[in-house]
């Protein structure tokens, strides 16, 4: 047999990896699909969920807020960046243990849209209907796209 020398580093380096894979197997999709799959970016998307487009003159953001009152939504704009903040209240008090379901989200949120061009901030409108925030930003002259004719000679 032969003497292989002891190097304490490799065996703390093969340590780690294996730990490092423990982890990733246990905290794996699908494994626990009630406890640590709920942690998954994409069964919680971004709250409120919205549309953005741009229709010649403006941008006009879509924003999905049911179970809101207008009261309960503010609007700012900073530079480029349009912020959305409110919070959905609880209609009523039920003590926890008389659920069989809780799966509707209270609370306070607030989200920020990167907007694609600038946006005259004073001339920014909103409605809100049926549970949809609706605002239109008139963009800024130099942000509208300009048609220039061609001529053929």
């Amino acid at each position: 047999m032969a003497l292989v020398r002891w190097a304490p580093e490799r065996e703390i380096d093969r340590l780690r990896r294996e730990i490092g894979r423990m982890f990733e197997d246990f905290f794996s999709p699908g494994r626990f699909p009630t406890l640590f799959g709920r942690l998954r970016e994409e069964e919680f998307p971004a709250y409120p969920a919205i549309d953005v487009y741009d229709d010649k003159d403006n941008i006009v953001v879509k924003a999905e807020v049911p179970g809101l009152k207008r009261e309960d939504i503010e609007i700012q704009i900073k530079g480029r960046d349009l912020l959305i903040k409110g919070e959905k209240k609880k209609e009523e008090e039920v003590k926890d243990e008389n659920y069989y379901y809780a799966e509707r989200v209270y609370g306070a949120f607030s989200r920020t849209v990167r907007l694609p061009v600038d946006v005259k901030s004073d001339e920014v409108k909103a409605k809100f209907r049926n549970g949809i925030l609706e605002i239109v930003l008139p963009k800024v002259e130099e942000a509208k796209p300009k048609e220039i004719k061609v001529e053929v000679e």
